[in-house]
């Protein structure tokens, strides 16, 4: 697991060049200098703040943010350095799902983060990707950052229609959005962002792998696995109808047929990627012939046919 939130530690803003602090320049590895030393408090709030415009997400929240009350607000002073919350780096580093992930308290750490984020932005916020964030810290998030065009909620279980309409009505300039395994998100909200939000450009809505969920059941709970989305067609003719000027879209494991990939090659003329791998319901000549009517496409990944197929008739079985 990693922390989200800043340290609560307090440190003596006196940081020396040779300890663990900012960095000054000096490689590591090489010996200090005592000439190098330097006193970090004697800075001003106009030259700190500069300073902090090169560190990391995290050094930013656990070192200058935590360090104490003149640094803290020496990085208030600028919302410019809160334009963009990007949480994947800390959750790829991790490499797989958590199960703690899936709880409520992990919910309220990422959304007091992204709460956090959108209040220091002042109206900056320009980038958001974390995971795991609920309605309410959304839709707050939505209300105060005019300026969003990034929004990736993956695997956020408790976002629902209710905060998507609010990012459509409050978010116009969205260019890119990631609502991948968010199974309380409809077909209502994809018709409602297209249409709010004309200059979308990636749209990603993959589900997980309900062929084998043996790589999710020690961590995703069964419930919301078993809650999967079933009306992958709606959702196709819903992105067709409302997003033409899609360039990316991903629907990894998407249940859509051949009637709804067909709607996408005809009101998706502007694509350039389309990822299908997993969607085991479509076939090759229907692949084949919706991709002759995209002009523009440079990248097509086609479903694993070497998918087990077992599973495949199992779960045909049981929606007949």
């Amino acid at each position: 697991s990693f922390c989200l939130l800043p340290d609560p530690q307090r440190e003596n803003p006196k940081r020396k060049a040779s300890g663990g602090g900012m960095a000054t320049g000096r490689e590591a590895g090489e010996p200090a200098m005592a000439e190098e030393e330097r006193d970090w408090a004697d800075l001003t709030p106009v030259c700190l703040a500069e300073a902090f415009s090169r560190l990391g997400p995290e050094d930013l929240w656990r070192g200058a943010m935590a360090c104490c009350r003149a640094w803290r607000e020496a990085a208030r002073s600028r919302p410019a350095l809160f334009a963009a919350l990007d949480l994947e780096p800390a959750f790829d580093a991790v490499g797989a799902d958590a199960a703690e992930w899936w709880t409520p308290a992990f919910q309220r750490r990422v959304d007091a983060m992204l709460r956090s984020a959108a209040s220091l932005a002042a109206g900056e916020l320009r980038e958001v990707r974390v995971r795991h964030c609920s309605d309410d810290a959304l839709a707050f998030a939505a209300k105060s950052s005019p300026q969003l065009s990034i929004l990736s909620i993956q695997s956020s279980p408790s976002v629902t229609d209710r905060s998507m309409l609010t990012v459509a009505s409050c978010c116009p300039i969205l260019t890119e959005l990631d609502i991948s395994y968010c199974y309380e998100v409809s077909y209502k909200s994809l018709e409602v962002i297209g249409q709010s939000c004309p200059n979308l450009v990636v749209l990603k809505r993959s589900i997980f792998n309900w062929l084998d969920s043996s790589e999710h059941v020690r961590t995703v709970p069964a419930e919301y696995l078993r809650a999967c989305p079933q009306d992958g067609d709606r959702e196709a003719i819903a992105i067709s109808r409302s997003m033409p000027k899609l360039k990316q879209l991903v629907l990894r494991f998407a249940k859509l047929s051949g009637v709804g990939l067909n709607s996408i090659a005809e009101g998706c003329k502007e694509l350039e990627v389309l990822d299908l791998f997993g969607c085991a319901n479509l076939t090759s000549r229907g692949i084949e012939q919706a991709a002759a009517n995209l002009k523009n496409l440079e990248m097509l990944v086609k479903p694993n046919f070497y998918i087990p197929r077992s599973a495949f008739h199992m779960e045909r079985k049981r929606r007949i």
